[in-house]
């Protein structure tokens, strides 16, 4: 059995962040850190846009508390206020601290960190590097960690968290190489292992993001918080899903329909493609609806709109958003300087996950805590989103509360002694799990139901959602959760078998998918990223409340949990 005083399960930003933290506090600390893809292949790499901070560089009249005001607005008011206040007041203190790290920002003539407006902020207070932010993050992170001497198991997949008594013991692990598996117990586990984007079809995340971490939590007997709030990012490359940056709005981009017209100004005028991104892709989605989409040959009534960056010039198309244009390029031969991009809502964050406190420890209820369990990041919900999340606020998240938790577990482990735990029984349990995968001579294959699953989250709890419609998409996620009983694996060897991560990945979808519906079917109101047609408008008497939703496989079970207000009172949601 493997041991190590802190096991970490992911390998981007909050994970790297908070291991880094932990060995900082106390470098004799056993930190490990493990994670199904290298970590600078973790998902992170990809975030392009920036971090907001209230640095002053750009806008002096900027203030924690008016990014705080952004943050809640912008969330609809589900945010909890004392998570949001700790977002704001330690950002700009998080950025110094990676600038010091190494971490290259954009930068001012006169040297200092250069900050640039995005979606929702009153201020230009989004810090970058022009817009391959999280590769310049991840790098140094993952630098700083191998330095500190952090093991890092990469390419083994987490196929289990041991939690044993209301206790986090450890975790049980399938190495992609060769099929080995292995127990590791610690004296803290910690999740940050990303979000689920994959449980839709057209997605700006990675093949990674299949939200392992939140089934495995749900699967131990951990509520899910507030999975119903899906965010729809406004600009996917059409028709492959890749995200074209906020960034890029930030540095003045239009949004035009078939007609010509800048469309926002009918939406948001105050913000015009700068408004939140729940607004801005409810918006797009509804120009495409009303026949003012465009078609690859130019026509009118098709399925995308243009992200036109033409009038602001080469120059500052290649020094400040660079990897857009090379996305369109690669992918679409689109020479953005010259031709305007053709794009419409991709999924592309989780405002919900695994429910936790502001010092990063997981909550098994309202009122309880698991001992021993933590979790940051985009698998965790602090709840300093809410029902939708701003640009750059989530990488953001990332560090500040990956630093908070990290130092949290370095101060929790301290005189604690490694669990007890059978190791066999584990063991045991986790070779009959993939023989009996191997073995399974069932009559679909695996893509086929993943895809299906997919298509039925994306049609039945998109942008728009009814009672009607979920429903329906309930009944035909029980005619796939069937079907995953039945799949058969080609690939009957141990040396990277990626079938079997792919059969362990599809579980962990479909219990995600049915939670995210469950969730969204009992919320009957509009708000933020939740929009119903049914209920158009938000209602704070009734729904002003985290979902907490209990999973077991004969139904999901869903209480509710009241949202922190200390700073600002709920209002109408205005831009």
């Amino acid at each position: 059995m493997l041991e190590h005083d802190v096991i970490i399960v992911g390998g981007g930003l909050a994970g790297c962040r908070a291991a880094l933290e932990i060995v900082r506090t106390d470098p004799s600390l056993n930190v490990a850190l493990v994670a199904k893809t290298h970590p600078i292949r973790s998902h992170s790499v990809a975030a392009q846009g920036g971090m907001a901070a209230t640095l002053k560089n750009v806008d002096a009249e900027d203030s924690w508390e008016a990014h705080a005001f952004d943050t809640v607005k912008g969330s609809d008011y589900l945010a909890d206020q004392d998570a949001v206040a700790i977002l704001t007041r330690e950002a700009p203190d998080v950025v110094i601290d990676l600038e010091h790290m190494g971490v290259l920002f954009s930068r001012l003539p006169d040297g200092r960190v250069a900050q640039r407006a995005f979606g929702g902020h009153s201020h230009n207070r989004t810090c970058y590097a022009a817009d391959k932010t999280g590769h310049a993050i991840l790098h140094e992170l993952v630098n700083n960690l191998r330095r500190c001497g952090v093991r890092i198991y990469d390419e083994w997949y987490v196929m289990q968290l041991i939690l044993e008594d209301a206790q986090a013991k450890g975790v049980v692990m399938y190495h992609l190489l060769d099929g080995q598996i292995e127990v590791v117990r610690a004296k803290a586990v910690m999740f940050a292992t990303g979000g689920y984007g994959r449980v839709y079809n057209t997605t700006s995340n990675d093949y990674a993001s299949t939200g392992d971490g939140l089934a495995m939590s749900a699967l131990a007997g951990v509520p899910l918080e507030d999975m119903e709030f899906v965010q729809f990012h406004p600009t996917g490359l059409y028709p492959v899903g890749v995200l074209i940056s906020e960034a890029v709005r930030g540095e003045g981009a239009y949004l035009i329909n078939s007609e010509g017209d800048r469309f926002m100004a009918n939406y948001a005028p105050s913000r015009m493609e700068l408004a939140p991104r729940d607004i801005t892709s409810r918006a797009i989605a509804l120009e495409i609806s009303a026949g003012r989409g465009i078609h690859p040959d130019g026509s009118a009534g098709g399925p995308f709109v243009y992200l036109d960056l033409r009038h602001m010039g080469r120059e500052k198309i290649m020094n400040r958003v660079p990897f857009a244009w090379e996305e369109a390029h690669r992918l679409l031969s689109i020479d953005a300087v010259n031709q305007p991009m053709p794009v419409r809502p991709t999924v592309h964050y989780s405002m919900g996950g695994i429910p936790v406190n502001t010092s990063g420890q997981v909550r098994s209820g309202t009122d309880t805590l698991v001992d021993a369990f933590f979790a940051a990041g985009e698998a965790a919900c602090v709840s300093v989103h809410g029902a939708n999340r701003l640009g750059s606020n989530s990488l953001l998240e990332c560090i500040v509360f990956g630093r908070k938790t990290g130092a949290s577990i370095a101060q929790f482990v301290q005189n604690r002694k490694l669990p007890d735990l059978d190791e066999q029984s584990y063991l045991l349990e986790a070779h009959c799990k993939i023989q009996a995968l191997l073995e399974q001579s069932g009559q679909y294959r695996i893509n086929q139901v993943r895809e299906a699953f997919q298509d039925c989250m994306t049609k039945y709890c998109g942008v728009f959602r009814t009672e009607e419609l979920m429903r329906e998409g309930l009944t035909k996620l029980q005619e796939i959760l069937s079907q995953s009983q039945d799949i058969y694996l080609d690939d009957k060897g141990k040396l990277w078998n990626t079938e079997v991560i792919e059969a362990m990945e599809l579980r962990s979808l479909i219990i995600v998918g049915q939670i995210i519906l469950t969730s969204a079917l009992n919320r009957q109101e509009s708000r933020g990223a939740h929009f119903r047609e049914d209920y158009q408008e938000r209602d704070d008497s009734n729904f002003l409340k985290h979902t907490m939703a209990y999973y077991s496989p004969a139904g999901i079970d869903l209480q509710y949990k009241p949202v922190t207000i200390t700073m600002f009172e709920p209002k109408e949601r205005k831009y």
